[in-house]
């Protein structure tokens, strides 16, 4: 039985591959085993797998699941007690593994393990060291742009970890449960995280375990479809998750969100999906609820002690951002977080 399973999903990506392989080939770490679930892709990704890396175990999907459906098709799989997403525009470093292995020893009480994702073509800048929650439950990607240094050197916990590369005990998985089917792609992992928060399992940001991202080189390419999905994504992840109490006590916060959610999305000329997605929640409010009974039911974080994991300081950068796109999309505003409007 392998110690670690790696599950890498990939749909149309086979010029990625031998990149994402080639770097799990040469890790230090040697017990584990790696899962590519192909998610009915057209470019021959699976012929490609079959035929350079035989050691893969190939999960080859007639459809495309998502994001979700395609690791739930690994994780069902995977024999691990880690068990690692990592998404296939990316690089790991030699070391990644053997540093999330670390951790796991270092941290017995940590439910998750955040990788130290760096942008594939400026090394020394960050995607992503995890991420954290506000009050009004929205995420806020942590050293977004920064650059790499002493501030993001050392372990620390977070809210959760990029779905992009993440470790989870499979005992925490089988307690809270895996990715939800019905997100498809996007916050995924937010709601796992926040479900494994409630329950009192925390998240380790690992600082040694880095990856280099070529960051949303997928996703890109279908902008009105990642916004419908982000933008019903996180409201199923807040109506399953965020305590009754904290809701009413963010409602301004939240309202405002919506509201410059919707001008920022109609600047776009993406309004349209921004409708659909919210007219798409209201739909499934039902099964939301029923998700959501059972994950308050068992929760054992207090109210009070989830506030003291969020982050307060999100009102300034959502309004810069808003006046950012206003006044035209820029660099910056084209490398937006999960946390921008």
């Amino acid at each position: 039985m392998p110690e670690i399973s790696v599950i890498v999903v990939n749909w149309n990506g086979k010029h990625f591959l031998d990149t994402c392989l080639s770097a799990l080939r040469q890790q230090k770490f040697r017990d584990f085993e790696i899962i590519l679930v192909d998610n009915g892709s057209a470019d021959e990704s699976a012929e490609y797998v079959r035929s350079h890396f035989p050691e893969v175990n190939l999960i080859a999907l007639s459809e495309n699941r998502g994001f979700t459906g395609g690791n739930i098709a690994g994780w069902e799989q995977s024999r691990g007690d880690i068990v690692v997403l990592l998404n296939n525009d990316t690089e790991a470093s030699p070391q990644w593994l053997e540093e999330i292995h670390k951790a796991g020893q270092s941290f017995p009480r940590a439910g998750s393990f955040a990788s130290k994702m760096l942008y594939f073509d400026e090394r020394n800048r960050i995607d992503n060291c995890g991420f954290g929650l506000t009050a009004a439950g929205l995420t806020v990607d942590l050293g977004r742009d920064e650059r790499d240094g002493p501030a993001w050197a050392e372990p620390r916990e977070v809210f959760g970890g990029c779905g992009g590369a993440v470790a989870y005990r499979r005992s925490m998985l089988e307690d809270v449960g895996f990715l939800d089917y019905d997100f498809f792609m996007t916050y995924e992992d937010v709601d796992l995280g926040f479900r494994a928060q409630l329950r009192g399992y925390k998240c380790m940001f690992v600082p040694r375990a880095v990856v280099y991202h070529r960051y949303r080189a997928t996703m890109k390419k279908y902008p009105a479809r990642q916004a419908f999905f982000s933008q019903r994504n996180i409201e199923f992840v807040y109506l399953k998750n965020m305590p009754v109490g904290q809701m009413l006590r963010s409602m301004p916060q939240r309202l405002l969100y919506e509201l410059g959610g919707a001008a920022y999305f109609l600047k776009m000329g993406a309004g349209a999906a921004f409708l659909r997605a919210k007219r798409d929640a209201l739909r499934q409010i039902p099964a939301i609820l029923r998700k959501r009974k059972l994950i308050q039911t068992r929760k054992t974080l207090t109210n009070r002690q989830l506030r003291s994991l969020m982050q307060n300081d999100w009102l300034g950068s959502k309004c810069k951002k808003l006046l950012s796109a206003w006044r035209g999309p820029s660099q910056a505003a084209l490398r937006t977080s999960r946390s921008s409007f």
